[in-house]
């Protein structure tokens, strides 16, 4: 099989890391195969953060969690398993959030083609990441972060900017199995 098409069909989110810290070599690559993503008029509307810092982690973890579980209650009456089960992991889990992962990147970008560019970066980064046997996740409630002043200057999150991914990188305890996935709908013309 083609390694590319391979990369994709094994490529999973990985929510369990060992506490191995990942080589800076390899952040590198992942960093350079996110800034080699297509962007709208070759705008690179990113930037990276990279946060291995644990104190800093715990702060991210500190301001995220709230705002998790506030977006969650908003599905609490159209999908009460998926919020009971999601709600039970992030009341047991050290780590709900960030997974305890040793390297967080936040994708930050800004301008008018930073919405169709940057989640383009997060895919080419967590391919790379694969293609380096590390394990990979991008994570919704981890960007929920903005409304923090501490984490804000920590980012050096400008207000025309956003969060467009805090990828998780580390070596994987394990990965996960293959979800079920559809049939792409696809119309031929």
């Amino acid at each position: 099989m083609n390694s590319v098409i391979d990369a994709i069909k094994k490529r999973r989110s990985v929510r369990a890391y060992e506490p191995t810290q990942v080589s800076k070599e390899s952040i590198d690559l992942i960093i350079e195969a996110g800034n080699e993503a297509p962007s709208a008029m070759n705008s690179q509307p990113w930037r990276f953060v990279v946060v291995q810092d644990p104190e800093a982690k715990k702060k991210m973890l500190r301001a995220a969690l709230p705002n998790a579980k506030k977006i969650l209650n908003l599905v609490k009456d159209t999908d009460p398993e998926r919020h009971a089960a999601i709600m039970k992991r992030l009341e047991e889990q050290e780590d709900p959030v960030y997974y305890s992962a040793p390297v967080v990147i936040f994708v930050i970008g800004s301008g008018r083609y930073a919405d169709h560019s940057c989640p383009l970066a997060c895919e080419n980064m967590m391919l790379a990441a694969h293609s380096l046997g590390l394990g990979s996740c991008w994570v919704g409630f981890g960007s929920m972060v903005a409304d923090d002043p501490e984490i804000v200057a920590l980012l050096d999150l400008q207000p025309e900017e956003k969060i467009y991914g805090p990828i998780l990188i580390g070596h994987p305890k394990g990965y996960p199995e293959r979800p079920p996935k559809k049939a792409p709908a696809t119309k031929w013309v």
